[in-house]
This record gives structure tokens, C-alpha cells and sequence, in this order.
């Protein structure tokens, strides 16, 4: 069973990292069961801008998911990936992905972004 109810994904348009595997999700969906909203596009649930393009936030039926709690919500709601879900929230994998996602992936992205934004891409 999937938890696809009432879910709006932000992301950072800008990032092909972020574009990309955004693309897979919404491919997988068939775009009809979770919303994607571009960073620079569309409300950014509150957030201000910079707030926003440092993490994956995820509103799943009015709650803000963000960084890997925001994953397992994409993953748990995509029959296909609800196995990555499951595995995400054993107690040893769940910290560290957190870890390994708050603290090394996401402050790199988020440093691409930056850079980005001063060469103007």
C-alpha cells in the first residue's frame, strides 16, 4: 500500500542533480499521483528562497517533510521504490542517511547552487 495522498514535492529546477532525479520520480508516477514544484516557480511552501534550495521539502497532507523524511515520503508513495522507504527507516540506515544527506550531499548541492547563481546559470 502507498502513502501517495495529498503530496507536493519543491525542488531546485536550477540543480541537474535535483532535475534529474526529480525526472525519475515524476516519470514513475506517471505525474498523477504527487505534484513537483520548481523552486522558482511555483509557492515555496513558505520558505523563503535560500531556505528552500538547501533542502528537498516535501508537504505531505499539510505536514513539512524535509531532506530524507521527504525522500522516504516520494519513495513510499511509488510502488516500485516503497522497498528504499522501508530500508530508509531501519534504525542504523535512517541516522545515517540523515547524516550522509544533511551533512555531505546536501551542503554540496546546495554550494553548486550558489555558484550557479554568480556565473548566472
Amino acid at each position: 500500500m502507498t502513502q501517495s495522498s495529498d503530496i507536493r514535492v519543491l525542488y531546485n529546477d536550477t540543480c541537474p542533480i535535483c532535475a534529474r532525479e526529480i525526472g525519475v520520480y515524476a516519470r514513475a508516477t506517471g505525474g498523477e499521483d504527487m505534484q513537483f514544484c520548481a523552486l522558482n516557480q511555483h509557492d515555496t511552501f513558505g520558505l523563503d528562497a535560500d531556505t528552500a534550495a538547501r533542502r528537498l521539502h516535501v508537504l505531505q497532507n499539510g505536514r513539512l517533510l524535509v531532506g530524507i523524511d521527504g525522500f522516504i515520503a516520494i519513495w513510499a508513495a511509488l510502488p516500485r521504490w516503497a522497498w528504499l522507504a522501508r530500508a530508509a527507516r531501519w534504525p542504523v540506515v535512517y541516522p545515517a542517511l540523515c547524516a550522509t544527506y544533511d551533512y555531505v550531499l546536501a551542503p554540496i548541492i546546495y554550494k553548486m547552487h550558489l555558484r550557479r547563481q554568480r556565473i548566472g546559470r
